[in-house]
């Protein structure tokens, strides 16, 4: 067993075709200035004849070149998606093929938006019981296959991504870099965002689930610190669910972070990426340097279910 784990590398990947605000005017009732003041997306990026496990396997090839380790070390895939067509073979065991890793422990987890920060838990659970040493924690979505284009209440939120994380065991005496997972849900509350049936459109109560946000979820947040032992004010950055820039101001306010700590806001030109998000904003703000590794990183994702999970760690 080990005292726990820490991201050692982290990796991003997204489609090249971008659609901005401008373009989805064609076929909907809107315009750049509503959609940027609702919820502050300029643009996001569609997937064409990729999949989420391509879009996955991409951004699992980029941690894992930067991580010092090979396919050879990794024994364990945990893929977060809720937009997988295919139910079998699961997402975790097609990119494991992909990247030539051998017999692996391999599953896909479906929390929704608060999908990665689920898996990054259930990983660093199986690295502490020693079930593990090396991990490929991924966020994939296709939410382009699932949105209904002629729907501006969901047209404007949601595009395309992956995110991945290479998490490893700490060597002894040192400290971990994944804090405890703080992680829970409203299931009572679970029908006012919805992905159901076959052939399925995402569908959703957006009101409610801004209040949801707004009013309930800091508290978590806060505690997903204490477990940590890390106070907000000692936060280098903060990487939500990019869901809403609104729904992340308010969390910020009641988190009372202040201005010396990043705010990451991918979804300005990523749009929503479900659980594809945390892991994608943390990897751009690994790559632009923009926080020092060993910093403290609130993470923290919430969506369908409704679930929520975060967890301090330390930047690779």
């Amino acid at each position: 067993m080990t005292a726990g784990s820490r991201i050692v590398a982290m990796g991003h990947y997204q489609p090249s075709r971008v659609v901005t605000n401008e373009d989805l005017t064609r076929n909907l009732d809107t315009n750049d200035e509503w959609i940027r003041s609702r919820v502050g997306i300029a643009e996001r990026r569609v997937a064409d004849g990729e999949s989420v496990a391509d879009m996955a396997t991409y951004a699992a090839e980029k941690a894992l070149a930067t991580s010092g380790l090979s396919a050879a070390d990794i024994d364990l895939v945990v893929v977060a998606t809720c937009s997988s067509i295919d139910r079998c073979p699961n997402v975790a065991t097609r990119v494991a093929s992909k990247l030539g890793i051998a017999a692996p422990a391999a599953y896909d987890l479906n929390t929704a938006c608060s999908g990665f920060s689920y898996a990054l838990g259930s990983a660093d659970h199986a690295i502490k019981a020693g079930a593990s040493r090396h991990a490929l924690v991924i966020g994939a979505e296709k939410l382009s296959d699932i949105t209904d284009w002629s729907d501006r209440t969901t047209a404007v939120l949601f595009g395309d991504g992956a995110g991945a994380a290479v998490v490893s065991a700490v060597p002894d005496g040192e400290q971990a870099g994944v804090g405890p997972v703080l992680w829970g849900s409203a299931p009572e509350r679970g029908d006012v965002l919805r992905i159901e049936g076959w052939h399925p459109y995402i569908k959703q109560d957006g009101q409610s689930v801004f209040r949801w946000a707004t009013t309930a979820l800091a508290p978590f947040a806060l505690e997903a610190c204490k477990r940590a032992g890390i106070e907000p004010s000692e936060l280098a950055a903060f990487v939500p669910h990019q869901a809403n820039t609104r729904i992340i101001d308010g969390i910020v306010k009641r988190l009372g972070l202040g201005p010396d700590v990043i705010i990451a806001k991918d979804l300005v030109e990523s749009g929503n990426t479900s659980a594809a998000s945390v892991p994608l904003a943390l990897s751009k703000l690994v790559e632009r340097r923009e926080v020092p590794s060993g910093a403290p990183v609130l993470l923290f994702g919430f969506g369908g279910g409704l679930t929520y999970a975060g967890q301090v760690v330390r930047c690779p």
